[in-house]
């Protein structure tokens, strides 16, 4: 089963977190919400436990990729990705971090493979897995990872922050801030800038995608007099950016390219570092913001937070979120598919 036809692969993540409440309550409101069909990859019976704490009485059924979709009308489709130990609420077990990270990579052989249309993966709590030898500092870089395994040939991944009145990526992502001034490069956001620009093009349909592209100082850099970064490091990317023929503005003081007037004149923003990103893009957008990561060869979202323990079992996770995570993959799946078929 592939294109348009195979259902969505979803990650369980770490099993004592909101993840499976979110993929619970998704499902029970897959047709009032008009979702692709999706089928988690985890662990049944942690799933039917779940929904048993929540009052659910969500049905499930253990499925395959290429039966997901048939089942997914009457029931929650699981790929069964056995747990080792019982699963508390809201108390993670590194005993599970093995099979948590199973899920995800099964979840991407299925997708490249073209058994599953996309991944989405729900949120996982990476000091639980570095317990247990995860040597990956987050989701992205193992997924490049898994991608670079299969391909040959390494992949720079791109996390892009989409959300109804927002896309913002950053060029840096999980460093200090004392660090990011020596770690940007004009090559840095040169890269960053082309893989966003491919990637609105070929899974948002943008013809011509605009980005704006931040300072990293104060009123960028003041003409030098609050900081040289911006005049020799982003400058000079943005003039090889529109070299290139990529339409790209700035360096823009981020201070005011977050408005509403200011974000009508772009599709998308690149920010110098984590925050300056994250900061307005889950303001603008909380409950409904997307991580999509760009530069892989198959289509990831994630909800944008994390896995609020605090929550699981308890009935009060908003799955905002992963609903939004859910149909912006089937959205980006279905427009990469269109172009190779336009191309082909």
């Amino acid at each position: 089963m592939q294109g348009e036809t195979a259902a969505l692969a979803v990650s369980m993540g770490d099993p004592a977190g909101v993840g499976l409440d979110l993929t619970l309550s998704a499902w029970r409101d897959r047709d009032r919400l008009g979702l692709p069909p999706f089928f988690l990859v985890g662990d049944p019976d942690a799933l039917e436990s779940r929904s048993r704490t929540l009052g659910l009485r969500v049905p499930l059924a253990e499925a395959t990729p290429e039966s997901a979709a048939s089942e997914f009308p009457r029931a929650l489709p699981v790929l069964p990705v056995r747990l080792p130990a019982p699963v508390k609420c809201g108390t993670p077990d590194p005993a599970n971090a093995k099979a948590v990270v199973e899920a995800i990579r099964l979840s991407v052989e299925l997708t490249m493979t073209g058994r599953a249309r996309a991944v989405v993966t729900n949120p996982i709590a990476k000091s639980v897995l570095y317990s247990a030898g995860f040597e990956f500092p987050g989701h992205t870089e193992y997924l490049a990872h898994l991608a670079a395994e299969a391909l040959g040939r390494p992949v720079t991944p791109v996390m892009l922050l989409a959300g109804p009145e927002l896309r913002v990526a950053p060029v840096t992502i999980h460093i200090p801030l004392s660090e990011v001034p020596a770690a940007l490069t004009t090559e840095a956001i040169v890269e960053t800038a082309q893989i966003m620009a491919s990637d609105l093009k070929q899974r948002f349909g943008l013809s011509a995608p605009r980005i704006a592209v931040s300072g990293l100082n104060p009123h960028a850099g003041e003409d030098g007099a609050l900081g040289a970064e911006d005049g020799e490091i982003i400058v000079p990317a943005i003039a090889q950016l529109k070299a290139r023929g990529i339409d790209v503005s700035g360096p823009l003081p981020a201070d005011t390219m977050f408005h509403a007037e200011a974000r009508a004149t772009y599709d998308a923003a690149l920010c110098m570092y984590h925050d300056q990103a994250l900061i307005p893009a889950k303001t603008l957008g909380f409950h409904d913001s997307v991580n999509a990561t760009l530069g892989l060869p198959f289509v990831r979202t994630s909800p944008d937070h994390g896995t609020a323990f605090s929550l699981a079992g308890a009935g009060t996770a908003r799955p905002d979120s992963l609903i939004a995570a859910i149909r912006l993959a089937g959205t980006m799946a279905s427009a990469e598919a269109h172009r190779k078929s336009s191309a082909a």
